[in-house]
């Protein structure tokens, strides 16, 4: 069984709105009113859709956290 719920950052302020997160991993990120990134459900999806959306996002405003930060 793959795991879920890997440890995301959101830096809403780099956030630019392109959408790729919500692309990528619908039921773990959405967009609000700004169209500007919101963690919606950190285990919508599996961890290689969250990693796809991470590495696809412009600007970095996503990050997967440490082990350590975790």
């Amino acid at each position: 069984m793959p795991e879920v719920g890997l440890p995301v950052t959101v830096d809403r302020d780099v956030c630019i709105g392109s959408g790729m997160c919500v692309m990528y991993a619908p039921s773990t990120f959405s967009q609000d009113q700004e169209a500007k990134v919101v963690l919606f459900d950190p285990e919508g999806d599996g961890d290689e859709a969250v990693r796809t959306a991470v590495e696809a996002c412009p600007t970095g405003a996503l990050a997967l956290a440490s082990s350590e930060e975790a």
